[in-house]
């Protein structure tokens, strides 16, 4: 064999092999993304199946305060409004989680301002079930807490490698995005007045 055609014969291979780890690497890191990205889907069904376990609780605490509070038909409305709110927002694109939490808050403070009620009726607190749905919507409470951080979690991973560079690159040709993170709202920043 001549030596032109060795070198040739040679090259070739040097190409073809660095062409199947180059190949090798892009399929790597895209099975990566996808791994991570189905990661934070899964965590944010998480999330949504704890805001779901609060919402499937909220009616039947309505209910119950509804049997003590006759009067106070305004704020039982306004509970079951922003319940009826927050069933309607789906989570596809990352603009849509801002709206998402916003209904979420809107039917937090709708809650809180009927604790407020519930505080002008002692017989309701002591209310067997009131105080166990009360106890199951404080631990759901945590649990939403819990979930939307491990969200956050996995959604930093992701990004991570969604923005690291190269994988960046095959991250954009295959059309993987940043995922948006859960966030505080701004009037958490103001610590609450607590008066006696």
């Amino acid at each position: 064999m001549k030596k032109p055609a060795f070198a040739a014969l040679v090259a070739l291979g040097v190409l073809a092999f660095a062409a199947l780890l180059l190949g090798g690497w892009i399929i790597s890191v895209n099975n990566q993304l996808v791994s991570l990205d189905e990661g934070t889907r899964e965590k944010w069904s998480q999330v949504e199946n704890v805001y779901q376990r609060r919402a499937d609780l909220i009616p039947n605490l309505v209910n119950t305060v509804k049997g003590y509070a006759k009067h106070e038909a305004t704020v039982l409305e306004e509970v079951t409004r922003a319940r009826s709110q927050v069933g309607q927002i789906k989570v596809e694109k990352p603009g849509d989680l801002a709206q998402f939490e916003k209904t979420q808050t809107q039917l937090t403070s709708a809650l809180s301002r009927l604790m407020v009620v519930v505080e002008k009726y002692p017989e309701l607190k002591a209310d067997k079930n009131f105080l166990e749905l009360q106890s199951q919507l404080e631990g759901t409470e945590n649990r939403i807490s819990v979930e939307r951080m491990r969200f956050n979690e996995a959604a930093k991973m992701y990004n991570i490698l969604v923005r690291k560079f190269p994988h960046a690159i095959i991250a954009s040709m295959r059309g993987f995005a940043e995922k948006a993170y859960f966030t505080s709202e701004p009037s958490a920043k103001t610590a609450p007045k607590v008066e006696f």
